[in-house]
């Protein structure tokens, strides 16, 4: 144990603690083959070797054909589409007879099938937390066209949602139209109350979840939070495959939704003598546009029976652990002078937190050392670490203090010569950070890899003669 962290490693099942060794060893050998700490699972997860493995067996072995069409082949296509279907609705407890899921390229494309097909207007509008990735953020843009209002939800000091209730009560009645928002934020890996769907919902409003930072680490029951869309990137919860999403809503939620145009796949049929066309009844059919990515769609089971066997609440006290540790070791880090040498944004403390932390790094003087300054030197020294603002620009202005006058003033002024995130530093002024370190943690991530990024962090203290020791121990 190192004591110039003044922390201790939380206690921990000994039998969990062994099982995750062991699939890290069996699984992720890569890793420590290369020497890698990866700590940016809220990026991508990192694929098992068995997922990869079984899917080229299965694609050795079978015949897949596009599954529109009747075909032993197609109708093959067919059958793994409509498993993994199942497959998603179990893994999310979302009532079969409720829900229909459609597969997308990934969570962003799940949300524009929403936000393109939304009937926004001056008595629909849009409502979203100033916390959300820019995959909610757009969705704006087709509210804007509608003339439909758009509202933001303001955060705290904390970057979580201050009184949502309250405001989402306070918008008037007659245009409550939909409300989207994170499960828990790229960012600062808060995580936003769930209670949040049903009260939305009894105020009149259609409720969106951003679930792709949430569900890797947390069971989400739509049971339970009823949301009328979810949206999800399966590389984001077993990293195999990419190019694989899928937007999971209630069917009567989806027969409010009116499609802006058709494609291959959604239709039953189309006539250009006529100019018309008829969308397919089934909630899926009517909303996926094309031929699905079925060789993929493939490769999910495996990924589902992994997750099976780990375990979900397992894996959260899991990574809750480690986050634990991650967050205290950077919060005790000091100058010599006693100054701190890290300022962690949005939680402290582990109360309703996912892992992910967002930081940066402060020289003796208090001033935010540049987030690529880290990157570099973590890049050099084997970690996968993630710098900047992470799409997510309403949490990034909260955590660094951006005034809304100044950063406009800045924006007009250097859009002409060509946006930078150096230009938009400069013009700011070194008071003021323009983005931050993320560390995030997952299935296969252990105190090693989290000791390695606290010594590289530690590096930028004054005093090197209390930089860490040996962690070959752990």
């Amino acid at each position: 144990m190192l004591a110039s962290f003044a922390t201790a490693v939380p206690e921990v099942n000994l039998r969990d603690e062994l099982f995750f060794m062991q699939l890290r060893a069996d699984e992720f050998s890569r890793l420590d083959a290369g020497r890698h700490a990866y700590l940016d699972y809220t990026g991508s997860a990192l694929y098992a070797e068995r997922q990869v493995r079984a899917h080229a067996s299965l694609l050795s072995r079978s015949v897949f054909g596009n599954p529109h069409s009747e075909n032993p082949a197609s109708l093959e296509s067919t059958r793994v589409i409509e498993q993994a279907r199942a497959q998603v609705l179990q893994f999310l407890d979302a009532p079969t007879e409720e829900y229909a899921v459609i597969f997308t390229a990934n969570a962003s494309a799940a949300i524009k099938l929403v936000a393109e097909s939304f009937p926004f207007g001056r008595n629909a509008s849009l409502v979203m937390a100033a916390d959300n990735h820019n995959s909610i953020n757009g969705i704006r843009e087709y509210a804007k066209r509608a003339d439909a209002p758009v509202h933001y939800l303001p955060l705290d000091a904390e970057l979580r949602l201050d009184h949502p209730e309250l405001y989402l009560a306070g918008w008037l009645s007659s245009e409550r139209g939909l409300f989207a928002f994170p499960a828990q934020s790229n960012f600062s890996g808060v995580k936003h109350p769930l209670s949040l769907v049903r009260r939305a919902q009894s105020l009149g409003y259609r409720v969106l979840i951003d679930a792709a930072a949430f569900v890797p680490t947390s069971p989400l029951s739509l049971r339970s939070v009823p949301a009328d869309f979810v949206a999800l990137s399966f590389y984001k919860v077993f990293g195999f495959p990419t190019g694989v999403g899928a937007l999971v809503a209630r069917k009567s939620a989806l027969a409010r939704l009116h499609r802006p145009w058709f494609a291959g796949g959604t239709l039953e049929y189309a006539s250009v003598q006529n100019d018309r066309h008829l969308l397919r009844p089934a909630a899926d059919g009517a909303f996926e546009d094309g031929t699905p990515a079925f060789l993929s769609i493939a490769a999910l089971e495996e990924g589902f029976k992994l997750l099976d066997e780990v375990c979900m609440r397992r894996l959260n006290t899991h990574v809750t652990r480690l986050t634990g540790y991650l967050l205290d070791g950077l919060r005790a880090l000091r100058h010599r002078s006693g100054s701190p040498l890290v300022r962690v944004y949005g939680p402290t403390g582990m109360e309703d937190r996912g892992p992910t932390i967002a930081f940066n790094v402060l020289d003796r003087s208090g001033r935010a050392v540049p987030f690529s300054n880290v990157e570099t030197r973590a890049h050099d020294e084997g970690l996968s670490l993630r710098g900047g603002c992470f799409c997510n620009p309403g949490a990034s202005e909260a955590a660094f203090g951006f005034r809304a006058d100044e950063t406009a003033r800045c924006l007009d002024q250097i859009s002409d010569a060509g946006f930078s995130i150096e230009r938009l530093s400069e013009c700011l002024g070194p008071e003021v950070p323009v983005g931050a370190v993320r560390a995030s943690l997952g299935l296969p991530s252990n105190i090693a890899d989290v000791d390695r990024v606290l010594a590289l962090i530690q590096s930028y203290s004054e005093d090197s003669s209390t930089r860490l020791l040996s962690l070959s121990a752990h």
